[in-house]
């Protein structure tokens, strides 16, 4: 039986590693879309790709069985109006490229899975979203806003379609959680502002699972938040990682102090003082069974030494 290929567009950060790995074991062949191919041991083939233009790449593209796109600046930088808009065009470039890959290919792919965020929502205070409301308000929920209706607008007639919101990703190599729990192992695990604000976390093994299967099951299409089933404030979040990383308490850090560590960080200080509080409805309705529900557990799971 022939070998099923999955592209990865902006598959070299920690998610798309995460993500090519759990395929490989599935043994599916991967191909990793990036800007700067590196010859791979772990039987994944990388390509180059610009995130804007069609390239060679489309040739490996024919008869795939899926192409996820991840690609997109990082956000966690100043957002500033020149940063803002750099995020938006590689986000939105990106989805066009694969958009008009299609056209000049014989078999495109079965399925197309979007990286999203939940930052769609905007800040939501204490409300619980699910995959029906409306975009929120801020500069991120406007970005995200642009980036879903490059996808949902893009011209793929005969193509399943997943989006996936994802939110606060905790994983040992990258996103946030490091800095964080290297912060906490400084006692400087404190609450950021008011500690009222909901984190919508997931750990990284659901969430690759959620990826494949987006890929893998045929009932899946439309939009889905791809987080945990139970958010929690952020003042429970740093609780919870000083218990497992074995931190007494720490005092919080009022908002002007977290503005200005963000500012020394080179970070956007919105990020730990914006509210999102999610819920998947559509994951949960359509069966998907969860290793990490609770927080205590996954951050034991990626805390141990």
């Amino acid at each position: 039986m022939k070998t099923k290929r999955v592209l990865l567009a902006g598959g070299s950060g920690f998610l798309g590693q995460a993500l090519a790995g759990a395929l490989v074991a599935r043994k599916y062949e991967v191909v990793v879309l990036t800007r700067s191919p590196q010859e791979r041991s772990d039987g994944v083939t990388e390509v180059e790709w610009d995130g804007a233009h069609i390239g060679e790449w489309i040739t490996f593209l024919d008869g795939a069985e899926a192409i996820v796109n991840l690609t997109g600046r990082n956000v966690n930088c100043p957002h500033t109006p020149e940063n803002l808009r750099e995020i938006v065009e590689s986000r939105v470039n990106s989805v066009r490229a694969i958009a008009a890959s299609f056209l000049h290919v014989n078999h495109p792919p079965r399925v197309w899975v979007q990286a999203g965020a939940v930052g769609f929502y905007g800040d939501t205070k204490g409300r619980l979203c699910t995959e029906n409301i409306f975009a929120g308000s801020n500069e991120l929920a406007k970005v995200c806003e642009q980036w879903e209706n490059a996808f949902n607008s893009a011209d793929a007639p005969k193509m399943r379609r997943v989006l996936l919101r994802i939110g606060f990703v905790l994983g040992r190599e990258g996103g946030a959680l490091p800095v964080l729990a290297r912060l906490t192992k400084w006692y400087l695990g404190g609450s950021a502002g008011s500690g009222r604000q909901f984190i919508s976390w997931i750990h990284l093994d659901d969430l690759t699972r959620m990826f494949v299967a987006a890929i893998e099951q045929e009932n899946l299409s439309g939009t889905f938040n791809a987080v945990a089933p139970k958010p929690v404030t952020n003042a429970k979040f740093m609780r919870e990682l000083r218990r497992a990383l074995h931190r007494p308490w720490s005092p919080p850090a009022p908002e002007f102090a977290v503005r200005l560590g963000a500012r020394l960080m080179g970070s956007e200080p919105s990020l730990a003082l914006t509210s999102v509080r999610c819920a998947p409805k559509r994951f949960v309705k359509a069966g998907f069974k969860f290793q990490f529900t609770e927080l205590r557990p996954a951050l034991g799971n990626l805390c141990r030494d």
